[in-house]
């Protein structure tokens, strides 16, 4: 079945040359085999993953397997109606073809159960994305029953269609390359497969030839395999498993785990957990993790990742270079903030490790969750809304892309002094019946700032992403958010995991008030509604708040009777709550202009580590 989903293990090319400077060429650091007691952490690991359930069963991959083949069938008979329509000769209708790749985590074969597909269609030049794709084939699957949660994303920085193929979640992206009929037996490894393409194209093709180089460059595919497997859980489990919020994503924790297979190419699992903390607590970035030589083509001109000729490239704090021509950083969205947190969990993930070596800690230890809402004093909330589960994926989607900009604002807003750790789950309150999630962001100042009586002012930082927001084309009527200030202690129960309980109960705090027994915190009083306040009387005003009429951010994202109310913190410092609103769409005189609102104002921290 050569040129369908089954060619992604089809036999590769030559591998890439090697490189220095953080790249491939430079000697492994050690050559040393394991001991005994090697193989016996790895076999006891090798037992906890599975006891945490990272593998699927026969059932469902083979499942996968025939959703798979279907999807196949799918896109083949879809460009033939497509050849058809564009009245081609029969033979062309004959010859007519597309085939089906997978990428990501299941081509690397990591993924677990539930895991979503990655896929490509790859069809011919005359079938275009924008008209055929997002036209046609999104009718087709529409009109089937087995596919539901149906969400086209035309304008993303790689195109895709969302979708649940009986139950089975796709993202299904699509590749138009210059060949009239496209072969059976597609070889999408050669370089001539970007020829007349566009930058759009490009990235669609490079997930799969980004994972096949992958496999190729690191010295043994199923300890690799295994590495990626058990650092990916422990990614997950302690929050820094997602590139959309501005961490890592799939792709970056895939490329650091080939890197220490290179750097110690006899060892087994539990040695590379090991040492993959140690390598990269000590890694001086920004110098980049590079599994091979970047590679030029000056026939096919495409831009890749090099610094000295980039501007933009410069401000990458993070890069982690992907080793399929046109090379490029699949780390670009980390930040300065989300830098420090993914640090910070190198740093635990090594100590942990330490531990385990000296048979001092089991592996359990390593895969403690993160307690995200133990770790801040202050928290920004991005409350979303929608009239029903359809228009929330589409309107959280689109939020939840722009949650990265926000962080980046802020940094820039407050010259790096403030900095955000976005979470990456969502949240929903059970109680609450209408369309709705929340989405968290911790705050805390640059480490190693002391601050007497410093303000963080990020009104204006904020008004300007609700605007960033307000130009979503696809808005409806109903699709809100809010963004607001909480304090710990304003933390809603039902983020907490199940059987997880807050180190106190939620109560009302005012300015006067003081909690002596809590040095750490500060009191804030807010008369903004609650969470569940603001989404149960979202077509009214806020809870006691003295607003106006809303207004379009497109035009005045914030009410000019914002009343800020400072308080003193234990630091000197100031925190302004500010009871402001703005919309995201309509106008003064709209009727459908949702209870969207920036609750944000000047912002002081205690020092969290006195």
């Amino acid at each position: 079945m050569a040129g369908s989903f089954v060619a992604v293990r089809g036999k590769p090319r030559s591998s890439p040359k090697r490189s220095g400077g953080g790249g491939g060429a430079d000697p492994p650091l050690s050559l040393a085999m394991p001991t005994v007691a090697d193989l016996h952490k790895t076999a006891e690991l090798e037992k906890f993953l599975v006891e945490a359930g990272l593998y699927e069963g026969e059932e469902e991959s083979a499942k996968r397997e025939e959703v798979l083949r279907e999807i196949d069938q799918i896109v083949k008979e879809w460009v033939k109606k497509v050849t058809i329509q564009k009245g081609y000769s029969e033979q062309m209708v004959k010859e007519a073809n597309a085939v089906l790749f997978t990428f990501g985590s299941y081509r690397l074969g990591v993924h677990g159960p539930g895991a979503d597909i990655d896929a490509l269609c790859i069809g011919p030049s005359y079938v275009k994305r924008e008209e055929e794709f997002f036209v046609m084939l999104y009718g087709a699957l529409s009109e089937m029953e087995e596919v539901t949660e149906l969400q086209p994303v035309p304008d993303a920085h790689v195109p895709v269609m969302k979708f649940k193929f009986r139950g089975l979640p796709i993202d299904l992206l699509y590749a138009s390359v210059s060949l009239p009929v496209i072969p059976p037996d597609f070889d999408i490894s050669q370089g001539s497969v970007l020829c007349d393409v566009d930058e759009a194209t490009v990235r669609s093709l490079n997930g799969c030839r980004v994972a096949d180089q992958i496999l190729r460059l690191v010295p043994n595919a199923e300890i690799f395999r295994k590495t990626l497997r058990c650092l990916k859980y422990w990614a997950q489990r302690r929050g820094v498993y997602s590139n959309v919020t501005g961490l890592l994503g799939g792709v970056s924790w895939a490329l650091l785990v080939a890197r220490v297979c290179q750097l110690y190419p006899n060892a087994v699992p539990s040695m590379l957990v090991s040492r993959f903390f140690r390598v990269f607590t000590q890694w001086q970035w920004p110098n980049p993790v590079m599994l091979c030589a970047i590679e030029n083509d000056d026939n096919l001109g495409f831009a890749v990742w090099d610094p000295r000729k980039n501007p933009r490239d410069r401000s990458h704090v993070m890069p982690i270079i992907t080793p399929a021509y046109p090379c490029m950083n699949s780390s670009y969205n980390v930040s300065t903030s989300t830098l420090r947190v993914i640090m910070e969990q190198f740093q635990f993930g090594n100590k942990i490790c330490q531990e385990i070596e000296l048979n001092k800690a089991s592996w359990s230890s390593l895969f403690e969750p993160f307690q995200f809402f133990e770790a801040y004093t202050r928290y920004l909330v991005v409350d979303i809304v929608a009239d029903d589960d359809d228009d929330l994926r589409l309107w959280k989607g689109w939020i939840e892309s722009r949650l990265r900009q926000l962080t980046l604002k802020i940094e820039r807003d407050t010259k790096g002094m403030l900095q955000c750790h976005p979470n990456p789950c969502e949240y929903a309150d059970p109680s609450i019946q209408c369309a709705h999630c929340a989405f968290y962001m911790g705050l805390s100042r640059k480490e190693g700032m002391k601050i007497r009586g410093q303000k963080f002012d990020i009104r204006g930082t904020v008004d300007e992403f609700m605007h960033e927001i307000g130009m979503y084309t696809q808005w409806k009527s109903g699709m809100d958010l809010a963004v607001t200030h909480v304090r710990k202690k304003e933390i809603p129960l039902y983020v907490f995991e199940q059987g997880c309980q807050k180190t106190r109960p939620p109560t009302p705090i005012c300015a006067e008030q003081q909690d002596q027994s809590d040095k750490n915190d500060s009191e804030v009083c807010t008369t903004t509604a609650s969470l569940v306040g603001q989404l149960k009387r979202k077509y009214h005003s806020v809870g006691g708040a003295d607003v106006d009429s809303f207004k379009s951010v497109r035009r005045a994202s914030v009410s000019p009777a914002c009343e800020e109310a400072s308080i003193q913190l234990h630091d000197d410092a100031n925190f302004g709550l500010t009871n402001c609103s703005t919309s995201p769409h309509g106008s003064e005189g709209s009727t459908v202009s949702g209870n969207s609102c920036a609750a944000v104002g000047t912002i002081g921290l205690v020092d969290e580590t006195s």
